[in-house]
């Protein structure tokens, strides 16, 4: 099916998803909620049938993954235009659902590689601090050192990780996957902005775990705006040992090197936003100053 058919398809869907609404006196939060959700649960619902099709008349996964994308994006564009027709759209807002949908919808290069890798759980922390305390204490009991000064290094090495404890970190990025015998650990960002700073530090602290773990952990940052577009939280991140950091067109490079899928040759050939989206909600948006925005 062409892009026209599925995004006429998928706004008729957002017409009676509209109908239902009317009969109800739900916030415009939970309104946009449902329209997302109903949306969605019908992509879900067509993905499984085209994997079904593919499964059956063995679709390599380029031809696979051309359609679920081209069904992905038009559910994008209807998702964002019913979704301002029960809540406009702030330049706020906007911003960053345009991010919160680049990061799934460049995973699916992932999910259905041209390239063998193999998609693989995060570490459990509590098994890598396990393995972390047990080397410190065996190096510890190694030291001609006092047993009682021995026990007291070990009590006083036990404190900052009781204060771990009590927040808790997770090791769980965005993306996980192992190919050539690597365990590559990816975090997907649309940009940084000034309020950074605490994912940043979270972002190191995870990373370090990762160097902690050797030789096989590779941690990667993929960003979607241009490296001029963001801060010194970037920057941060990128001068340190622990990040590969690739924004905008080098993340879509290093996707491709990884997955054998070119990424940004498909948005270049299939997506045009302006001209995808309806009329009514492209005058919003230009009226709003938010076109600009609508850029992967």
């Amino acid at each position: 099916m062409i892009k026209s058919q599925w995004i006429s398809i998928f706004r008729k869907i957002g017409d009676s998803i509209l109908i239902d609404l009317g009969k109800t006196k739900q916030t415009r939060n939970n309104k946009a909620s449902e329209i997302n959700k109903r949306i969605k649960e019908y992509r879900d619902q067509e993905i499984k049938c085209i994997k079904d099709i593919a499964k059956k008349n063995m679709w390599d996964n380029q031809t696979l993954l051309n359609e679920i994308l081209l069904l992905t994006y038009a559910s994008y564009i209807v998702m964002l235009e019913y979704r301002n027709k029960v809540w406009e759209y702030e330049y706020m807002s906007f911003a960053r659902r345009i991010g919160e949908l680049w990061e799934p919808f460049c995973k699916l290069a992932f999910d259905f590689p041209v390239k063998e890798l193999s998609l693989i759980a995060s570490p459990n922390f509590d098994k890598v601090q396990t393995r972390i305390k047990s080397g410190a204490t065996d190096y510890i009991d190694s030291l001609d050192l006092d047993d009682e000064i021995k026990e007291e290094l070990k009590r006083q090495y036990d404190i900052p990780w009781s204060m771990v404890d009590s927040g808790g970190i997770k090791l769980g990025l965005d993306l996980h996957f192992e190919q050539g015998g690597i365990h590559y650990n990816c975090d997907f960002k649309s940009g940084f902005s000034s309020n950074e700073k605490g994912n940043t530090n979270r972002l190191l602290l995870v990373a370090s775990i990762y160097n902690f773990l050797g030789e096989i952990e590779k941690t990667i940052l993929f960003v979607r705006q241009s490296e001029d577009e963001n801060n010194h939280y970037l920057q941060t991140l990128k001068n340190s040992p622990y990040w590969d950091v690739y924004c905008a067109d080098d993340g879509y490079a290093a996707m491709k090197t990884f997955t054998g899928f070119d990424m940004r040759k498909w948005l270049d050939d299939n997506v045009d936003w302006p001209n995808d989206i309806s009329e009514e909600f492209k005058q919003h948006l230009q009226k709003n100053d938010l076109l600009k925005y609508l850029t992967w």
